[in-house]
C-alpha cells in the first residue's frame, strides 16, 4: 500500500531545509541582537489554556482546534497548539519569570496546528518565527514600536518583497468592551444586509465583522468603523506608537478595518502582508498588545505583552525563494577498489574527529562517476586512495577549485587540513 503525505502538511526535503536552516540561523542572530532570548514550549498543551486564552467565540476554539486523545487519568484533553502566545504566556506564569526579571523578552521558532480546510496559504501544519515582550513593565508605546520594528527588520532580512504594514487600535479592555456593544446596536440597523457569516459573527464576536472581505459588508463596515467610540487616554497611546514608528522611519497605514479574531488583543493591533503571484497582498505575519492574558491563565493583572507571528511558508513563497545554499563538504575521500575502503573509511573518521567535514562514495565505481559524487557534494578537496597511494601508505590530495594535486603521507593528513582550511 502506497500512502502520501496526510492533507495539509509537507515534507520538507533536503535542498529546502538549506533555505529554512538559513531562515532560522537569520532569525535567531536578529532577535537576539533586540535582547530577546529563545524559548520552547510544548506543541501540545491542555486544551483549557486555548480556549480561555483565545476565546471560546474564536473560529480556532469553535473549527481548528486538533484536539488528542488523552488517558482517564487527563482531565479535559490536549489539543496542538494553534498559535505561540498563549503557550509562552502560560510558561511566564508557571516559572515565575515575573520574579526573575521586570520584562521578559522572548522568541520562538516551531510548528503550529489548526484543522481548518487545506487550502493555498492554509495548512493545518504550519510553520511561525515569533516573539512575545512580557512584564509588568510591558506597558510602552515603545514596546509596541519595538516589537513591530523587530517583525519588519526580519521580514526585510529574509527578502520579501514589499512588506505594507498596517496598524490599528483595540483601545483597553473597557474600550473594547464599549466597541463591542456600540458596534452591536450599529450592525443591528444593517444586519439583514450582512452575509451569513457576518450574521453568525454578530452573535459570537462582532469584532469579526469588521474583517470581511465580502464587497456588501465592507460597505456597511465603511459606514461604521469612522466613529469608533475611543477613549482619549486610549487614542494617545495609539498616538504614541505611531509616533514611535516614524521616528523609527518604518511606514505604515491605519486601517480601521483591521482587528485580528483573538479575543486577549488590546490596544496595539497589527497585520503585515506582501506581494505574492500578481501582484496580490498576503498577510506574512501579524501581532499585537494584550491585556489581561496573563490574569486570565492564572497570573497577575498587572502583568501585560505584546508579541507578533510571522509564517515561515509565507514568507518563502513571499521571497520567491525555493532552495537555499547548497551544503558542501571539505573533503571527498575517493576509494578505487573495494579492498581499499576499510582504509578510506578510517580516513574519513579521523577527518571528521577533527572537525573536518567529510564525505565518501560507499558503492565502489569508475574515477568518472566518484569524481561526480564529489562535485555534487562540492568539496573543495578529494582525497585518492589507489593502488600506489595504498602501497605508499599516501593519499592524492586534489584541491578542486585550483585543479592541482599532491600526494601527502597518511599520517600527516589531518594537519595537511587544519593549516590549508
Amino acid at each position: 500500500m502506497k500512502f502520501a503525505v496526510p492533507r495539509g502538511t509537507s515534507d520538507i526535503l533536503p535542498d529546502a531545509i538549506l533555505l529554512w536552516e538559513e531562515l532560522e540561523s537569520k532569525a535567531r542572530k536578529i532577535c537576539k541582537s533586540y535582547g530577546y532570548r529563545e524559548i520552547r514550549t510544548p506543541v501540545y498543551e491542555d486544551i483549557n489554556l486555548f480556549k480561555r486564552s483565545l476565546g471560546a467565540t474564536t473560529d480556532i476554539v469553535n473549527k481548528q482546534l486538533l484536539e488528542l486523545a488523552s488517558g482517564k487519568e487527563e482531565i479535559g484533553g490536549f489539543a496542538l497548539r494553534p498559535e505561540g502566545t498563549a503557550s509562552i504566556v502560560r510558561s511566564y506564569i508557571e516559572n515565575n519569570l515575573d520574579k526573575i526579571e521586570p520584562l521578559s523578552k522572548l522568541f520562538y521558532i516551531g510548528p503550529m496546528f489548526r484543522g481548518e480546510r487545506p487550502q493555498k496559504g492554509r495548512l493545518r501544519q504550519f510553520h511561525q518565527i515569533g516573539a512575545e515582550a512580557i512584564g509588568p513593565n510591558s506597558i510602552s508605546a515603545f514596546l509596541d514600536a519595538e516589537i513591530i520594528a523587530l517583525a519588519m527588520h526580519l521580514l526585510k532580512d529574509f527578502g520579501v518583497k514589499n512588506p505594507k504594514l498596517k496598524i490599528n487600535s483595540l483601545g483597553s479592555k473597557e474600550d473594547k468592551a464599549n466597541i463591542s456593544s456600540w458596534l452591536r446596536v450599529e450592525f443591528a440597523k444593517h444586519k439583514n444586509d450582512l452575509c451569513e457569516d457576518c450574521q453568525n459573527r454578530f452573535e459570537r464576536n462582532v469584532f469579526r465583522v469588521l474583517d470581511c472581505k465580502k464587497e456588501g459588508c465592507r460597505k456597511i463596515v465603511a459606514l461604521i468603523v469612522k466613529n469608533l467610540p475611543l477613549s482619549s487616554e486610549s487614542q494617545n497611546y495609539f498616538n504614541g506608537v505611531q509616533s514611535a514608528l516614524k521616528s523609527a522611519g518604518i511606514v505604515f497605514e491605519v486601517s480601521p478595518y483591521l482587528v485580528r479574531g483573538l479575543d486577549y488583543y488590546t490596544h496595539t493591533v497589527f497585520e503585515i502582508t506582501a506581494e505574492e503571484g500578481q501582484g496580490s497582498q498576503d498577510a506574512v505575519g501579524a501581532g499585537g498588545r494584550y491585556g489581561g492574558l496573563a490574569l486570565e491563565l492564572g497570573g497577575t493583572d498587572n502583568v501585560g505583552g505584546v508579541g507578533f507571528a510571522l509564517g515561515m511558508e509565507r514568507i518563502l513563497s513571499a521571497s520567491g525563494q525555493t532552495t537555499g545554499k547548497p551544503s558542501s563538504v571539505d573533503v571527498f575521500v575517493i576509494a578505487m577498489k573495494e579492498e581499499y575502503q576499510p582504509r578510506g573509511f578510517l580516513l574519513l573518521q579521523q577527518l571528521r574527529q577533527a572537525g573536518i567535514s567529510a564525505d565518501m562514495s560507499f558503492a565502489i565505481g569508475s574515477m568518472k562517476s566518484q569524481m561526480g559524487r564529489a562535485d555534487k557534494t562540492q568539496a573543495r578537496f578529494t582525497l585518492i586512495l589507489g593502488e600506489e597511494e595504498i602501497k605508499n601508505n599516501t593519499v592524492a590530495v586534489k584541491d578542486m577549485q585550483k585543479s592541482t594535486q599532491e600526494t601527502i603521507a597518511l599520517g600527516e593528513i589531518v594537519e595537511y587540513f587544519r593549516k590549508v582550511l
